[in-house]
């Protein structure tokens, strides 16, 4: 599936406006995307208890791991399911709350300038191939659309919060995701 944008919201995606987003300094400096992973309840898929997180309406009473966590106001600008369902919280030219206290090449302050893509799963687990082609196809759309964004500028949260953050994990193959990004953009 081929996706293009069209003021800076993805097509073919569910859109879910989030409130947790703000404007960014420089809307022209996007120059990373960081790919992360959630569950919720972690290790629970195919729900929509991300969606009610992200739109800071989660029941406390839905699960225990969840009053912890009810109240967090973060969100990410997409969510790649495991199926390869794709919804969009925040539109590319906002600051979305998903990288917290990071770094990256000596730049602080990540959300400021990166795109965060959450794949549903776990720091631990493996991922769909249905998530590989809907993230290659969204890294290659955000590669055509934002000239300060380059292959080499893609990143998982633990390289920029590293100690405190793991995903997307080991699961997650990186060797897979590069040969399929190239093999897009070269073909």
């Amino acid at each position: 599936m081929i996706h293009s944008i069209d003021n800076y919201w993805l097509d073919n995606a569910i859109r879910l406006e989030s409130p947790n987003c703000d404007h960014r300094d420089d809307e022209n400096d996007i120059s990373l995307i960081v790919i992360h992973c959630i569950s919720l309840p972690p290790g629970v898929f195919e729900n929509n208890y991300i969606d009610q997180l992200f739109t800071n309406c989660l029941d406390p009473t839905e699960h225990p791991y969840f009053k912890d966590i009810h109240r967090l106001t973060v969100s990410a600008h997409i969510v790649i399911r495991r199926t390869g369902k794709i919804t969009q919280y925040v539109p590319f030219n906002k600051r979305a709350w998903h990288a917290g206290q990071s770094c990256y090449k000596g730049r602080t302050c990540c959300n400021d300038f990166s795109i965060g893509i959450e794949l549903e799963g776990m720091d631990n687990g493996l991922y769909t191939s249905a998530q590989y082609r809907q993230l290659t196809e969204i890294s290659v759309a955000l590669l055509k659309n934002y000239v300060n964004l380059s292959p080499e500028h893609i990143t998982g949260h633990s390289d920029i919060a590293p100690g405190r953050k793991l995903d997307p994990g080991p699961g997650f193959d990186w060797n897979r995701f590069h040969e399929m990004l190239s093999e897009k953009l070269t073909g």
